[in-house]
């Protein structure tokens, strides 16, 4: 939410079209019978089930349409250039519809406009799942449920997230590297400031800057005090908690590369005196850290904690943070209520981009960390910052359509000099911006931040 972390992996999803396929019967492999019992079958579903907007599929045979055509709303055209997309979604549905987009199976005009189409009708597109696509998922979702974060699935899964090549993450993120949601102002335009003649280059900066800040502010770092971060990312919160808040700050990550960078970053900042960057498990923190935080921060990392962690997790930020006016802050992309579950079947997020991740929703989220507390801590806010999210990803989208290339890709992954091979890790991330952009902006997720004090109630934030 699972992606192309190392040459051979990249190899076989690149030269090997069916890899990406279930396991099936060898009798369904790609024959003229079962390309035709699949088209045939997820036209009849497309009938039934496409109730909202409207749909035309070109292939080989001709234009078909679905659905109804309404005034004001433009119809999602796709292209078919391989009778294989029909059975991949007849397999895997959603999956499988993100797959033949990578693989160029499909062309489509509008990729935002796909996904609202989904969107629209997801209840009735999620019908669309096979019996065995549907096995595969709840096999999936017990082992999240279950088994879950170990400590050893954790690396696992963190080195395809995000032990990627740095330069991938520099040719889209804004300067100070935050992979999260940005906070947008009237100072950009709002949501929607990157579609006027006023938006500027430097808007994503401003509105991550933005956001470091509030984090920060809201857990009333002051000059001296110590900070706890899970999930450092490139360095960028420790780094400003730092030089502009005064703190010290020990922050963990698991990712070898984002360590890397992290430390060369606050060595060029001149304050390695004062951030150290931990290769860690929020599980195996030293145990002359208890008691020792005034704060504790962690952006978007919650998402990789495991829905059966949330406890243990909260019970050792209560333990690493000082007993009276400490506070924690934390931010995670989340599921409505209605939509949240303890086992999360597998979609294109979690098997191309964040492998085993889940998303929590905030109930969830407040009652493990009042239950791991034993009710030491409060909540002093909620924030729900879903719909600065859309614009986030449309301007990363850009910046990595200008900046990443095969040439700067090929550092890392030389298989990527093949056209066909980069267009496909292009499409990828491509993908993932319109999903990601249009469940939020449909409110299929969200995204919060949650504020808790311990054990005391300060004065409200300066």
């Amino acid at each position: 939410m699972n992606t192309f972390t190392s040459s051979s992996h990249f190899t076989e999803v690149v030269h090997d079209p069916l890899s990406f396929l279930p396991m099936l019967p060898s009798s369904f492999f790609p024959t003229s019978w079962s390309m035709s019992f699949a088209r045939s079958s997820v036209f009849s579903f497309l009938q039934s089930a496409l109730r909202v907007g409207h749909l035309e599929i070109t292939d080989s045979q001709g234009v078909h349409r679905f659905g109804t055509y309404e005034r004001g709303r433009n119809t999602v055209r796709m292209t078919v250039n391989n009778d294989l997309f029909y059975v991949r979604v007849l397999a895997s549905a959603d999956i499988g519809l993100s797959e033949s987009y990578m693989m160029s199976d499909i062309d489509v005009v509008d990729l935002k406009g796909m996904m609202n189409l989904w969107l629209d009708n997801y209840d009735e597109m999620t019908g669309l799942d096979s019996t065995l696509s549907s096995l595969s998922a709840m096999v999936s979702g017990l082992y999240n449920a279950f088994l879950g974060q170990s400590p050893s699935r954790a690396r696992l899964n963190v080195m395809d997230a995000y032990d990627q090549s740095n330069d991938l993450f520099k040719g889209f993120l804004s300067d100070e590297m935050m992979y999260s949601c940005a906070l947008w102002s009237d100072e950009e335009g709002g949501f929607r400031g990157d579609f006027l003649p006023t938006a500027r280059p430097s808007d994503l900066e401003t509105a991550q800057l933005r956001k470091i800040r509030h984090v920060l502010t809201m857990a009333r770092v002051k000059p001296g005090m110590k900070v706890l971060e899970f999930g450092s990312g490139w360095g960028a919160m420790a780094i400003e908690a730092a030089r502009s808040f005064g703190a010290e700050v020990d922050t963990l990550t698991l990712s070898i590369e984002q360590k890397t960078l992290a430390e060369d970053r606050v060595r060029e900042a001149g304050l390695q005196g004062r951030i150290r960057v931990h290769l860690m498990d929020y599980r195996d923190m030293p145990a002359d850290w208890a008691g020792r935080f005034d704060a504790f921060v962690s952006v978007e990392m919650l998402e990789h904690v495991g829905t059966q962690h949330y406890e243990t997790y909260f019970k050792l930020v209560d333990w690493a943070l000082k007993d009276k006016n400490a506070t924690a802050v934390v931010t995670s992309t989340t599921f409505p209520e209605a939509r949240y579950r303890t086992y999360q079947p597998e979609d294109f997020m979690r098997r191309y981009m964040w492998p085993n991740s889940a998303l929590p929703c905030v109930t969830a989220l407040v009652t493990a960390t009042t239950k791991a507390s034993q009710n030491r801590f409060s909540v002093q806010s909620v924030e729900n910052h879903g719909a600065h999210y859309p614009r986030t990803l449309r301007e990363w989208s850009r910046r990595l359509e200008a900046n990443v290339t095969a040439d700067t890709m090929a550092k890392r992954y030389p298989g990527l000099r093949d056209p066909a091979a980069f267009e496909t890790f292009r499409r990828k991330w491509g993908y993932l911006f319109a999903y990601a952009g249009a469940g939020f902006a449909k409110g299929y997720i969200s995204c919060h931040m949650l504020t808790f004090y311990k054990n005391g109630m300060p004065a409200p934030c300066d």
